[in-house]
């Protein structure tokens, strides 16, 4: 490295002055010449002389100030080496080669070295290696771990020119390397206290028992309290293990408190509790199940009690059976493998009808829509769901951008000429102009915003009623005034007809829309096949009560040569993976509706013997739709949350996008091959 040194600043001043001195002296002999002659020539020997002595007293006495000034430097450098020697922070100095050129007292004994280690930084931490040190140049953290201790590693580049910048003195030229000054933080003790303090937080429950009252109909009278207090037993064992507080805040209700550090047991063995209180057996028929919602909320207890409130809703939602975490906004799920247990009472819908009719009776008017691709359930409900607006004369119009062959012979029959408004069906840019603060907007046969034929429609307006019969998901309509989601119902036509029936008194349907309502519920019940409960065959019994014909209904659900033939390939050309699961493409080429094909396609293979599951998959408007089916082994709605779909137990999709259909395939498979490995699905 080569430099020149020279003073600067006030030194320079200081040492430079006499010289100045004698531009005075030239001046004022000069002013003597018109005077004195005599006298300006004696002044001008005198400046000369003057001017000899003085340059020459600077060059000699320049080496020995540069000298003394040298040493004051060092002594002074002395003190600080000193005291940065006995620095409690471990500190280096290293060359930009990575080389230590000097540490510290506290640096060699904590890295177990002496003073006169100049080894390779790399040595003792090789995070810091040479291209590390040269690649950044502004200061840099490195978190390392070494015997057992955790290390912040500070650096920060140290230039010469930045060094004589700051000096008064002297400034050093044409030099462009650089020290990287080190200073080590040992972390180990914060980091363990901010683990402890982390495993102390506390973390809210909810256990809600799902089936109580079912469970304790099915079995004699003396042997309730029984089951009950094997439940409790069941319970309070499983969390009394990690130290928690258990409380029974209801008949089948308890809060649960207990460390965070406990968390992660509970997560690993999949909350082993849902599989254990299935085994209480007492003469009961049905299999006691639980719905447990966890909560992680920051440091206040009530917000993180209000997660675990919110984490139960979605966990019910979800049909129960199952264990959601909610840590803020990152949701993760449990269990859930059971089927969905059909409530008896008619209470909810009863409830669920007088809210209703309170809330359009209160609104100007009623805008109504499905999912996107409108399908006969989500047309059969709003079709409902404009009758009941239309008995308290409310307008209410139902959106439906692109009608496909499926739903178009169901359209046909509100025409004007049947007496039905002009205006019945709109679409998504006529109801954004007609949508107010006032209008209620009705979401049927989904409960996520983006699946929605508007979702736009909702930032429209205050009041949103969802009604839905699909699994809740992580995403959902926001601020719902009334939400009616049962994933147990088989369509949101039975829903919607159950609701009808406490609607009013001498409420009444035609037989054309009692035929849309029947409509929905064979198209999602598969005829009948799946999916089907009590009250599913009540709904349908009163829907025949107000006209709906069988043989009609079958005539307007009939499909097309290319749609059946469409159907017909998917199931000839479907490959079984692993010996269980059906997987095939369905041609979307001449089809008007391929999802719809797809899923009746997925229904079909599910005939084959030995198949489990079934996935269909179709490429339609720049999307990969994915229609899963299976019969009771396998929770196809728990594959489909993978891939960013949901639904039932046995009825479930996907929708992908930037994805090809060999992609898609391979998708599926990886997913099914993760979750037979994690024991997610057992073959």
């Amino acid at each position: 490295m080569k430099s020149k040194v020279r003073f600067k600043g006030k030194m320079r001043l200081y040492l430079s002055w006499p010289l100045y001195l004698t531009i005075l002296l030239v001046l004022a002999d000069v002013g003597l010449y018109f005077y004195d002659t005599a006298t300006g020539v004696v002044l001008s020997v005198f400046t000369a002389v003057y001017l000899t002595v003085e340059t020459c007293l600077y060059h000699y006495m320049k080496p020995q100030l540069t000298n003394e000034i040298v040493n004051f430097a060092m002594q002074y450098a002395t003190v600080q080496r000193r005291l940065l020697n006995e620095f409690e922070i471990p500190y280096a100095l290293i060359d930009y080669t990575g080389k230590i050129l000097w540490v510290n007292e506290r640096f060699a004994e904590l890295m177990g070295v002496d003073k006169n280690y100049h080894k390779s930084i790399t040595t003792l931490f090789s995070a810091v290696t040479r291209e590390f040190l040269q690649k950044n140049n502004g200061p840099q953290n490195v978190r390392v771990n070494k015997q057992d201790h955790i290390f912040r590693i500070s650096l920060n580049r140290i230039y010469f020119d930045d060094i004589t910048e700051k000096s008064t003195a002297i400034e050093v030229n044409g030099s462009e390397d650089f020290l990287t000054a080190l200073y080590l933080f040992d972390e180990t003790e914060l980091n363990q206290y901010k683990t402890e303090n982390i495993e102390q937080k506390q973390v809210s429950a909810l256990v809600y028992i799902d089936n109580y009252e079912e469970a304790l109909d099915s079995i004699e009278d003396v042997k309730r309290s029984l089951l009950v207090a094997l439940i409790d037993r069941k319970v309070n064992q499983y969390f009394t293990k990690r130290d928690a507080l258990v409380r029974k805040i209801e008949k089948d209700k308890y809060f649960v408190v207990f460390k965070y550090k406990y968390l992660s047991q509970m997560m690993e063995d999949k909350f082993s509790l849902l599989e254990d209180v299935k085994t209480v057996k007492v003469g009961n028929e049905m299999a006691v199940t639980l719905s447990i919602g966890v909560g992680i909320k920051g440091s206040s207890y009530n917000e993180g009690y209000e997660q675990a409130r919110a984490a139960i809703d979605l966990a019910l939602g979800r049909g129960g059976d199952q264990v959601v975490v909610k840590e803020g906004e990152e949701i993760s799920y449990f269990g859930g493998k059971a089927k969905q247990v059909e409530r008896n009472t008619r209470v909810k819908a009863r409830v669920k009808a007088h809210a209703l009719h309170e809330i359009i009776e209160s609104r100007e008017n009623v805008i109504i829509m499905g999912h996107g691709i409108t399908d006969v359930d989500a047309l059969g409900a709003g079709i409902g769901i404009f009758c009941a607006a239309r008995v308290l004369g409310k307008k209410a119009q139902i959106v439906v951008n692109d009608p496909t062959s499926s739903i178009r012979p169901l359209l046909e029959c509100f025409s004007p000429e049947k007496g039905y408004p002009e205006d019945l069906f709109i679409n998504s840019e006529i109801a954004l102009e007609m949508v107010s603060r006032n209008t209620l907007v009705m979401v049927v046969d989904t409960n996520r915003p983006s699946y929605t034929e508007c979702p736009e429609l909702l930032k429209h307006t205050d009041t949103i009623v969802v009604f839905d019969h699909h699994r809740q998901s992580s995403e959902v309509i926001e601020n719902p005034i009334l939400s009616y989601i049962e994933p147990y119902a088989s369509s949101s036509c039975e829903m919607v007809a159950e609701v009808l029936q406490y609607f009013q008194d001498g409420f009444k349907l035609s037989s054309a829309e009692a035929d849309c309502l029947y409509a929905g519920i064979l198209i999602d019940t598969n005829n009948f096949m799946t999916k089907t409960g009590v009250r599913t065959f009540e709904a349908a019994a009163y829907l025949k009560r107000s006209g709906a014909e069988v043989t009609r209904v079958r005539k307007m659900l009939r499909n097309d040569m290319a749609c059946y033939k469409a159907r017909a390939e998917a199931v000839r050309h479907a490959e079984v993976y692993r010996g269980a699961f059906a997987i095939s493409v369905c041609p979307s080429e001449d089809v008007e509706s391929p999802t719809i094909v797809g899923a009746q396609a997925a229904n079909e293979l599910l005939n084959i013997i030995g198949i489990k599951a079934s996935f269909v998959l179709t490429e339609y408007a720049g999307k990969i739709y994915i229609s899963s089916r299976s019969i009771d082994e396998i929770n196809v709605q728990l594959i489909m949350e993978r891939l960013g779909g949901g639904g039932h137990l046995n009825v479930a999709g996907a929708q992908l996008t930037n994805c090809t259909i060999s992609q898609a395939k391979h998708k599926i498979m990886q997913t099914l091959d993760d979750m037979i490995k994690q024991g997610d699905i057992q073959e």
